[in-house]
């Protein structure tokens, strides 16, 4: 062996001992790697090398460079090579491999030969625990090409080194899986303490993004229609954003986000330049180079996807897509713990809300209130910006019973108008179907409703029957002002509400009725009352009083020395008079002709006149009132008047009676031992049944010991009354 070939042998084994003793100092991988192409280099004589590592997909990633004359060689690590080049030789070979003629080279390889002035380049393999890991590289920029036997000696300088390579590997695997586990610890605390998703999406999409040393990074959600809405965004310095967070894209095409859609797999798209559809357009103008993108599922169904983006020419990293596929696993928990907090906060608010309307139901609420109500509970329940209630008319009309609206903007309707139905909107669909409806892009609809709706700002829409007893009575419309896929569940959570709806409008129905038909029950015995009265006076005491009068005559007319027949005619005549006057006194009881005659003020006076208990009688009011009000107000007092001297044992009585706006206030108030029941058989009860009937209400207060204090309020113009 010649002395030349001793001093290679010696810097072989010189350059060796530098690495080992690197690897063995635990060295920074980056800085191991630089001295093994250093050492390369300056062992073969080259101009240039590299060392460089195979990544799944066939690219190529170099992990340091030399250059002998210190030149830039630039921070492409994922070149994207064709044409002939040592790296894919090797690659494909397993041997060493040369190219000493580039007249044949294209692409990104015959840039690289004509920037740096390449004439020859040899490369060998890299093995790593017997696996082929990745390429060493060397060329040279000189006329005279590299030496026949530089595959052999870089083939065993390769070898040799390779152990430091692996070690070196082996840290930067460990520090890489470090930084991933602290990573996906980061995002798991978050996940665990319940924060909220939008926070959890954009903090797995930086983690992620900072991790794969993409440009930027996105957590999107699939939504029915082929949509996709942004959730979550980040961007390496320098990187603009090229959406916002809420953007919604369609699908379609063949591009990143739609291919991990069809295919519910981890998708690489690393030539973006193909792409189409309306997501690859957004993509190209923001300078998408490379992209990988993986689904995120929640309880075993797609969800969403999550995609890693490089603006650069280098490629994202061979194992981009499973290291991203940790982040959304640990996404998709946050997003089904999120949900079910959502879920179970929704059906708590939405239980709520049915008890309160529920609560108002039972109490027997006006149906105004109940409408009302129920629309604003509707709203905030189901995060609506309009609600509103319509009852189907006869006439092919609705009209609006109550609404709702969560925004300043007034609403398209007023309470009580009535709008005409056809043409394409939810209350028209759902009164012509009976079943529920929703519109998703209210530029399409068309009707007066319609028109109102989206005068307002009607986006997208959903409709719902209300049907009572079975009949179809309404429609619940809840209206949202931007254009979007309604929950798919707000069908079955408004049935609750609208059941409710239903039982009220059913329990005012009957209420109503029951009330008309108590008033026309009282109307009715009120009217038989005055027959009565009326054949009474045009009937028997007609009689009696022209009997009474014929028996004086007789009396006047007789003949002297028949005084036992004249006694006898006296006798008659006081007896027809008393049963007379017993007459007129039970014709009072049944309807007291003053009261038809001369109003209520002389009615109540003649009451107090005949009330064994002085009476101090208040009575404010002018002119007549309506027949049923003067009635039941005369019963009231009288009943009241006659309890007091029946039972209550009392010096004194009061009663005030005055008008008001819209209602006849009548106050009985005695001095006696109180003990009052409304039932105790004591008369009120019915009493009390004459009020309701007119919709009046009766309060009673009799403590025992401390008198009796009655109170009725009977409106004006009750309820049923026509008259």
């Amino acid at each position: 062996m010649d002395a030349r070939a001793d001093d290679r042998i010696a810097e072989e084994l010189t350059a060796l001992r530098r690495l080992a003793t690197l690897a063995a100092a635990g060295t920074e991988p980056q800085e191991v790697f630089a001295a093994v192409a250093a050492e390369a280099g300056q062992l073969l004589d080259a101009d240039l090398a590299g060392v460089g590592r195979y990544d799944q997909g066939g690219a190529t990633t170099y992990l340091a460079r030399w250059s002998a004359a210190r030149q830039d060689l630039g921070e492409d690590a994922r070149p994207r090579q064709s044409g002939p080049n040592v790296s894919t030789l090797v690659m494909e070979t397993g041997q060493p491999a040369r190219i000493d003629e580039f007249s044949q080279a294209s692409g990104h390889t015959a840039e690289v030969i004509r920037t740096f002035g390449i004439r020859s380049t040899v490369g060998a393999p890299i093995r790593v625990e017997g696996r082929l890991w990745g390429v060493l590289s060397v060329a040279s920029t000189s006329e005279e090409r590299l030496p026949a036997d530089t595959e052999a000696r870089l083939a065993a300088f390769t070898e040799l080194a390779a152990t430091a390579i692996a070690g070196a590997q082996a840290r930067m695997d460990l520090r890489g899986y470090a930084e991933e586990q602290a990573a996906l610890r980061r995002v798991a605390t978050l996940v665990a303490t319940g924060t909220a998703p939008e926070d959890v999406y954009a903090a797995v999409a930086a983690e992620a993004g900072r991790l794969l040393g993409a440009d930027l990074t996105a957590v999107a959600r699939y939504e029915p229609g082929e949509m996709l809405t942004v959730l979550g965004a980040w961007k390496s310095a320098g990187t603009i954003l090229p959406f916002t967070v809420g953007t919604r894209t369609a699908l379609g095409g063949r591009n990143l986000s739609t291919l991990v859609f069809r295919t519910g797999g981890p998708i690489r798209i690393d030539d973006y330049s193909g792409a189409t559809g309306a997501a690859a357009a957004i993509g190209r103008d923001w300078g998408y180079r490379a992209a990988v993108g993986v689904p995120i599922s929640v309880e075993g169904k797609l969800w969403g996807v999550m995609t890693a983006v490089s603006t650069r020419e280098e490629r994202l990293r061979a194992d981009a897509e499973a290291r991203l596929a940790g982040f959304a696993e640990l996404a998709g928990t946050a997003i089904a713990n999120a949900q079910a907090r959502v879920d179970l906060r929704g059906y708590a608010d939405e239980q709520a809300a049915l008890r309160r309307v529920a609560t108002l139901v039972a109490r027997g609420s006006a149906p105004d209130e109940v409408f009302a109500a129920v629309a604003e509970e509707i709203g905030r329940v189901l995060g609506a910006d309009f609600t509103g209630m319509s009852r189907y008319d006869a006439d092919g009309m609705a009209t609006a019973m109550g609404m709702w609206t969560s925004t300043d903007t007034p609403w398209p309707m007023a309470i009580g108008d009535r709008v005409e139905l056809g043409g394409k909107n939810v209350s028209t669909i759902v009164g012509q179907t009976g079943q529920p409806a929703r519109v998703e892009d209210y530029r399409s609809s068309s009707g007066a409703f319609a028109m109102a709706g989206r005068g307002w700002g009607f986006g997208s829409a959903v409709g719902v029957p209300i049907r009572v007893e079975d009949r179809l009575w309404g429609v619940v419309t809840v209206a949202y002002a931007r254009m979007a896929a309604l929950p798919p569940d707000i069908e079955a959570r408004l049935a609750g509400f609208t059941e409710l709806v239903g039982t009220a409008i059913a329990n005012a129905e009957a209420q109503a009725a029951l009330a008309a038909s108590r008033t026309r029950i009282v109307a009715a015995a009120d009217e038989a009352r005055r027959r009565i009265e009326r054949d009474l006076h045009d009937g028997a005491q007609q009689r009696l009083v022209t009997l009474a009068l014929r028996l004086r005559e007789a009396k006047a007319t007789a003949p002297s020395g028949t005084e036992a027949l004249i006694s006898r005619l006296d006798e008659m005549v006081d007896g027809l008079e008393a049963a007379l006057e017993e007459l007129r006194e039970i014709a009072r009881g049944i309807h007291p002709a003053v009261l038809a005659n001369g109003g209520l003020r002389p009615a109540l006076r003649a009451l107090a006149r005949r009330s064994p208990v002085p009476v101090d009688l208040r009575v404010q009011v002018k002119g007549r009132l309506p027949d049923p009000v003067e009635i039941a107000a005369y019963y009231v007092v009288s009943e009241a008047l006659t309890n007091t001297a029946r039972h209550a044992c009392a010096t004194d009585v009061c009663v005030e009676v005055a008008v008001g706006e819209t209602t006849l206030r009548i106050s009985v108030r005695d001095d006696g031992r109180g003990g009052a029941d409304v039932g105790g058989g004591s008369g009120l009860t019915g009493l009390k049944d004459r009020v309701e009937a007119l919709s009046g209400r009766t309060t009673l207060h009799s403590p025992s010991g401390a008198g009796t204090a009655l109170e009725v309020h009977i409106p004006l113009r009750p309820a049923g009354h026509t008259g």
